[in-house]
């Protein structure tokens, strides 16, 4: 039996010597064919080469102990090779082992295109490919385009994904302001003292415009108008905090899990017809749809320009330096607040964080502390909001900020241990499985936002007194914009309501009157900044009697609804009247504000008569203004007219005297431009008094229809 088994052997040696040549030859025909499957892969500055070799092959290079090599050139340096030109050389790898099938090329140039071919030597000496290459057998070229690697361009790609995340959402935050305003508007409006109603409030605008941003800046703007309350925005601040965890759980179902963006030019095209809709609202429903599309194109760019870090690279190896020690959760804290401050959106920076985590960047704990973190950054867009308010803007601002930061505090206290409760509530290990990490920092930001609400809302009234005490009020300019008297529910008589609406007209008159103050100062001062914040000052004090308008009437139409007496109807009407004609005061003021605007931009200025014209008639205002101002904090019907009277007709004559002034100046060749805005802004100040002996008369009981 040994003897066949040495005889097939010999056969078999025999047989191959014959076919290939003996122990150093072979006549086995190599061919391109036989390196199959080759591929390549694009990483960052890098890319994979994979492939396979025909079976017939691999068994003769094995036998004869062949190594395979890969050789790659560029775009531009395979075309300079071919013309053999300097700087055009193939670069090639070490010898690879004939068992290998891939391969990754590093330290490749970042966004360029690269030809790969794998190769190996029939005579056993791949050595040749450097001097020789004719005597190699190559693949079919594979093209790869690697990505850019960490740097410069891949941080503006990033700032620029983030910047489409943030458009998109603005834009759709507002497309559906102004396709629901009206009833956005309403919500806020109709909120009570009731604490549990606001936070409900908050949470629906929140949940509707996906930004706690456009809620809290939108509370301020009520707080600032006088139309909501202390207590009544603090509701509000914390619903948000618990609509603003929608966004977690839409990035993390749609934006990672469903590919919205593979879909998001579709769903542009079905909406761009809208755009040619005049009618209704179909542009702004238009724009919401293109800013939600937008957002997700943003979203799908940010998470893949975001480091794709492994567990051993540096920048994560820092984060987990500090994950263990005891200031290691603060430090990401304010990392989280950073983050949020700068791109100016919690939405933007729970996006990235969840981003960042998906790829392994930063381990789940980190990510945690940084969500808290970016609870804290948001409020300072509400802060920013109200620098340009008033001291109950601030105050509503500093509230939101109080409940973030005392929310924040609590849960270090407790977050290693919060941290592991959740992980046992979840299927799977958040601290090792990205996909389970990204659900459950969804489920942390929800459930403490919603503990935070449930804790601090019974302590809204500390909160308030502690806004009271920390922003203090720089005296009445600081006060002058809410409605102090008028704010609550009405009183239980008509009478009793009459009277505080009879407090806020002689308030409303205060205001009115310092718009006069703000035109003799912009007329008298060569300073641009000063001119810059007086016509400021005027627009927005424009801005405030109409708001101050509305509320008041509305409040009265709420009053004739109760039983009064004919006395108390006539003072009403009364005050409906007047309130009115201060709005219209406001009106021309405005309107004198964007003259004197447009008189600056044409460089077109006054005469020294003209400007002690103007003086003259806005002193006399000013002293109508004093005389209005005493009659409205007296006594309906009871008031005489006398020096408001005596006062119209000072300022009429005055008028008179500058018009004839005036015409005298036309008829000796004056420059007409300059006339006609110098007669254009004391005819005005003349019809600021005719309203301001209205509101004396309406006073008075006198002249009301």
């Amino acid at each position: 039996m040994f003897q066949k088994i040495h005889i097939l052997v010999a056969i078999q040696f025999i047989f191959s010597s014959f076919l290939f040549g003996g122990d150093t030859d072979s006549n086995f025909e190599f061919k391109p064919e036989h390196i199959i499957n080759v591929h390549a892969k694009a990483g960052e500055e890098s890319a994979k080469i994979t492939w396979s070799l025909d079976y017939d092959a691999y068994q003769e290079l094995k036998d004869r102990g062949d190594k395979l090599i890969i050789t790659y050139n560029t775009k531009i340096g395979k075309k300079r090779a071919k013309k053999h030109i300097e700087g055009g050389e193939w670069m090639y790898t070490e010898p690879l082992d004939i068992d290998q099938t891939s391969y990754t090329l590093k330290e490749l140039t970042g966004h360029e295109t690269y030809y790969v071919k794998v190769g190996f030597a029939p005579n056993g000496d791949v050595e040749h490919a450097k001097s020789d290459k004719s005597k190699m057998i190559w693949s079919k070229e594979a093209k790869v385009k690697t990505k850019r690697g960490w740097g410069v361009a891949k941080l503006l790609i990033l700032i620029g994904a983030l910047g489409f995340f943030i458009y998109g959402m603005k834009l759709m935050s507002e497309g559906l302001q102004q396709a629901s305003g009206n009833k956005l508007r309403a919500m806020l409006g109709s909120i009570t003292s009731n604490r549990v109603k606001g936070v409900l409030t908050g949470f629906r605008i929140t949940s509707i415009v996906q930004s706690s941003s456009v809620t809290t800046v939108m509370t301020v703007s009520f707080v600032n108008a006088g139309l909501m309350s202390l207590r009544q925005s603090a509701g509000v601040m914390m619903g948000a905090n618990i609509g603003t965890t929608i966004t977690g759980w839409l990035v993390l179902l749609l934006g990672f899990k469903v590919s919205i963006s593979s879909y998001a030019y579709m769903i542009i095209a079905l909406a761009a017809p809208l755009l040619f809709i005049q009618k209704g609202k179909a542009r702004a429903w238009a724009s919401a749809i293109f800013g939600f599309c937008i957002l997700f194109i943003g979203l799908d760019v940010l998470k893949h320009s975001v480091p794709a870090l492994d567990a051993g690279s540096e920048i994560v190896q820092f984060f987990i330096n500090f994950k263990d020690v005891w200031y290691g959760p603060v430090m990401f804290v304010l990392l989280g607040a950073l983050v949020t401050i700068v791109i100016q959106s919690s939405s933007a920076a729970m996006a990235l964080t969840l981003a960042m985590v998906s790829t392994g960047t930063i381990p789940f704990e980190v990510a945690c502390a940084m969500v808290l973190g970016e609870n804290i950054g948001t409020t300072i867009t509400a802060e920013i909001a109200s620098t340009i308010a008033n001291v109950h803007a601030k105050r509503s601002a500093r509230i939101h900020s109080m409940f973030n930061i005392i929310g924040v505090t609590w849960m270090l206290l407790v977050f290693p241990i919060f941290l592991k409760g959740l992980s046992l509530i979840v299927t799977g290990d958040p601290y090792t499985d990205t996909a389970v990490a990204g659900t459950t920092i969804a489920l942390f930001h929800t459930s403490f936002n919603f503990l935070n609400v449930l804790l601090m809302i019974w302590f809204v009234p500390q909160l308030v007194s502690l806004a009271e005490r920390t922003v203090k009020s720089k005296g009445e300019s600081d006060e002058e914009f809410k409605l102090d008297f008028i704010n609550g529910p009405l009183g239980s008589t008509a009478e009793l309501c009459i009277l505080e609406a009879k407090k806020e007209v002689a308030k409303f008159g205060k205001i009115t009157s310092k718009m006069n103050v703000f035109v003799e100062t912009y007329i008298n001062s060569s300073d641009k900044k000063e001119k810059y914040k007086m016509l400021t000052k005027l627009e927005k004090y424009e801005e405030i009697t109409d708001k101050v308008e509305v509320e008041i009437a509305d409040y009265l139409g709420k009053t004739a609804r109760l039983e009064m007496s004919i006395e108390a109807s006539t003072r009403m009407r009364g005050m409906l009247n007047i309130t009115t004609d201060l709005e219209r005061i406001g009106d021309i003021f405005y309107q004198i504000s964007k003259t004197l605007e447009k008189k600056d931009g044409d460089k077109i200025y006054f005469t020294p008569e003209q400007r002690n014209g103007l003086n003259k008639m806005i002193e006399v205002v000013g002293e109508s203004f004093e005389i209005m101002n005493f009659n409205l904090n007296s006594e309906y019907g009871t008031i005489s007219l006398e020096k408001a009277i005596a006062k119209e007709k000072e300022l009429n004559h005055l008028r008179d005297i500058l018009r004839e002034e005036h015409l005298t100046s036309i008829g000796e060749g004056n420059n007409m431009k300059n006339a006609l805005i110098y007669s254009n802004i004391f005819s005005s100040l003349e019809k600021v008094g005719d309203h301001i002996i209205n509101v004396s008369e309406h006073v008075a009981d006198k002249n009301i229809d």
